[in-house]
């Protein structure tokens, strides 16, 4: 059965367009977990957009589950990487143009250049993944540059339905069972939600999704009415605290 890993890149997205405190992701990952959360996925960029070092220096002191660092393979970010010791460390492409993470690492033209940054993140003892599309080429690559963990992108699989779609979740499975047979451990993420989910889940010998966005997002939808009607009693209230 897989596990949940919740990614809350999207809790600090609406702290930074105000550029203050609030909402802390620290505080919803310990929420996250509450909630059943396997682990607690946080991308921190090269700028800074969302995830800021406080907060993945704080959560890897604060949660009980994993941490899982999303980063691109940059000497930077190595270096966070080796202070902090995630849990594991989930290697994938950026650009500083796009809203999310548009697929996943080109392996074949940057096999020595990652051969190169899994060994250095290795001899910390951290094991490391790849963020990759689901094709058997990648998935080689994924064995002979030395990754512990391939994170299959199910973005192309969530934009799609009917017949597209099915064909598209065929690659996946065929992907994940390569991979175990190369005995690489097998992940999954990118627009999973509450529709499409299960399929994928379904997938014999995959081991955790990763999916943040809509987990925000129905959280906004079923806990708006609350925080909404404890703001009205406040104000509508006669006592003075004093």
């Amino acid at each position: 059965m897989a596990t949940l890993g919740v990614n809350i890149d999207h809790i600090a997205n609406v702290r930074q367009a105000r550029k203050t405190v609030e909402p802390d992701p620290v505080q919803f990952a310990f929420l996250a977990e509450l909630g059943g959360a396997d682990s607690i996925t946080v991308h921190l960029r090269e700028d800074r957009r969302h995830i800021q070092d406080r907060d993945v220096f704080l959560l890897k002191k604060t949660i009980k589950t994993k941490l899982n660092l999303e980063m691109a393979a940059t000497e930077e970010m190595l270096e966070i990487a080796k202070e902090i010791l995630p849990d594991y460390v989930t290697l994938v492409p950026e650009k500083r143009e796009e809203v999310t993470t548009e697929g996943g690492l080109d392996l074949k033209s940057n096999v020595q250049f990652l051969k190169k940054a899994v060994r250095n993140l290795k001899d910390s003892n951290i094991e490391v993944s790849a963020f990759i599309d689901p094709f058997g080429e990648q998935i080689n690559y994924s064995k002979e540059i030395g990754f512990d963990f391939i994170e299959l992108h199910t973005g192309k699989y969530a934009e799609l339905s009917g017949s597209e779609q099915f064909i598209e979740l065929q690659r996946i499975i065929e992907s994940t069972h390569l991979a175990n047979d190369l005995g690489l451990v097998v992940n999954a993420g990118h627009g999973l939600n509450y529709n499409n989910v299960k399929k994928i889940a379904s997938i014999n010998n995959m081991n955790e999704l990763n999916i943040g966005h809509s987990i925000v997002a129905r959280a906004l939808a079923i806990g708006l009415e609350k925080s909404v009607r404890e703001m009205k009693s406040l104000i509508t209230s006669n006592k003075i605290s004093k």
